[in-house]
């Protein structure tokens, strides 16, 4: 039998630990104060920190795209407009610039390729207040889509409307891919279609345009906010919202 110098803890069957009438009562961390933590019994005096003072939740003081939040509404629609090739585009674009666009009033639409891109703008009719901006896939030296792109910049609406691009044969490749858990996005053979390839690559099914449209959506959820996507995408999306919304 061993002889405990201290008795028992009068206090451990007193049920001091249930806060008075339900609830905590704070106290002050003042120094020198003893106190307990009831679960573990560890003991200690403050010697020069205070408890923090638990606030609301706070808005976000900046947006998914890393600009300054505002508490502003929806702007009524710029007459100009921002242009991308698809639906896919559309929705990323939305997902990381959305707040931005609204406060701008800049509208997205997708165009569904950009193979008639000439008579698209043509028809769109930039002008001074009215700012055409394009955002073309795959756009590298030699390709479809820098020629294409060469000719409506070289076009007689070429001072209101301004076509970039990324370099990536898909939007989806804009994505890090270490958002996927994989180190690079896969290669895929020249006449294959390149989603249908990604998705057989990743071991995801891939047989439907439904199985495309989920493997988007599998994608997409991973982007939370602009450090998800490579700077080829940032500075080009960026350098749009700034040409169709100069005064």
């Amino acid at each position: 039998m061993s002889f405990d110098r201290y008795g028992s803890d009068v206090l451990s069957d007193a049920g001091w630990q249930a806060p008075k009438g339900g609830h905590v009562q704070p106290h002050p961390a003042d120094r020198g104060l003893v106190v307990e933590e009831v679960t573990t019994g560890w003991c200690g005096e403050i010697m020069i920190l205070h408890a923090p003072v638990r606030t609301g939740p706070t808005a976000p003081t900046r947006t998914a795209s890393g600009s300054v939040a505002v508490a502003a509404g929806a702007r009524v629609a710029r007459a100009g407009r921002i242009y991308v090739e698809g639906r896919h585009d559309a929705e990323l674009v939305e997902r990381v610039w959305g707040d931005d666009l609204r406060v701008e009033g800049v509208v997205v639409e997708y165009l569904g390729g950009i193979d008639d891109l000439s008579r698209v703008v043509a028809e769109f009719g930039p002008a001074p207040a009215r700012r055409l901006g394009v955002l073309a896939d795959h756009l590298v030296h030699g390709s479809r889509e820098s020629r294409i792109a060469a000719r409506v910049m070289d076009g007689p609406h070429r001072a209101h409307v301004l076509v970039v691009g990324h370099p990536y044969v898909d939007i989806w490749q804009s994505v890090k891919p270490a958002r996927l858990g994989i180190t690079a996005w896969p290669t895929i053979p020249r006449g294959m279609d390149w989603k249908t390839g990604v998705c057989t690559s990743l071991g995801w099914p891939a047989r439907t345009q439904a199985d495309i449209a989920r493997a988007w959506r599998r994608i997409l959820g991973t982007v939370r906010s602009y450090a998800d996507l490579e700077p080829e995408l940032l500075g080009r999306v960026e350098e749009l919202i700034d040409f169709v919304t100069a005064d």
